[in-house]
């Protein structure tokens, strides 16, 4: 069963999407998008893994932000979605009073943002995926270590050495990215205040990273790598596409509400 529904933030209406079974479990998934992506998610991604969890006897709760979508309002930008967060929390818990429980998911900056807010707002678990970790939304920026990934491949590979030897390749451009491969990664405060959030948030925390991802990458050049929260995937997918992955993912959230 799919319901569309309407609720407020402050003066502003935001619209939801609750999914579940008419025989529902007691704990809920409230599923934060990232970026300025509609809460279907990429590819209807968000909308699959909603189906797939309510056919499980748990109820999923999305929304639209904020100024996107479907609602009301100016984005206010990841960093300052706390109270579209909560709104939508009150939301989902009033559609399903049977609730006991809910595990927020977020990927990317929705990650980043649950991070940051997560232990304010009464949820009762977070699943993270990707989170990310830089101050702007600067999509081309790759942490090092991804960067030497990127040449030792390239070496590896006869056609571009062949294309080095023959003039085909930028060195100007080739040296700036070689400079950025041999620095070391730079935190930033984004990644101590999403940190020093996450240690006041009580409840269960699961890291889920898709390794060949480069907004996983560089969380993990800057975060713990022995943090045992974290779970790793060989996905190159930043939403974990593929069947085989969504399948690891959803197992994940299963996981979590249990």
């Amino acid at each position: 069963m799919r319901r569309h529904l309407t609720f407020r933030c402050g003066p502003d209406t935001l619209v939801g999407t609750l999914d579940m079974e008419a025989a529902t479990g007691a704990t809920g998934v409230l599923l934060v998008s990232g970026g300025r992506e509609i809460r279907s998610g990429s590819w209807g991604g968000q909308t699959q893994i909603a189906a797939r969890l309510a056919a499980e006897g748990i109820p999923v709760f999305r929304y639209d932000r904020r100024g996107v979508g479907e609602s009301d309002g100016t984005d206010p930008g990841f960093q300052h979605t706390r109270e579209d967060i909560a709104a939508a929390l009150a939301a989902f818990r009033a559609a399903v009073p049977t609730l006991r429980r809910v595990i927020a998911f977020g990927n990317c900056d929705a990650a980043a943002a649950l991070m940051l807010h997560g232990a304010d707002l009464g949820l009762d678990g977070l699943v993270l995926a990707n989170p990310w970790t830089l101050e702007t939304d600067e999509a081309d920026a790759a942490p090092p270590a991804a960067l030497r990934q990127r040449y030792l491949a390239k070496l590896a590979n006869p056609r571009e050495v062949l294309r080095l030897l023959t003039g085909g390749v930028n060195l100007a451009k080739l040296a700036r990215g070689l400079r950025q491969a041999a620095s070391a990664p730079v935190k930033s405060s984004l990644v101590d205040r999403m940190a020093a959030s996450l240690t006041r948030f009580t409840g269960p925390v699961t890291i889920l990273l898709a390794t060949g991802d480069r907004t996983a990458q560089m969380f993990e050049a800057v975060w713990p790598a022995s943090d045992p929260r974290i779970q790793r995937h060989a996905s190159s997918g930043h939403s974990f596409a593929g069947e085989e992955a969504q399948t690891w993912l959803l197992e994940r959230l299963i996981d979590a509400t249990r």
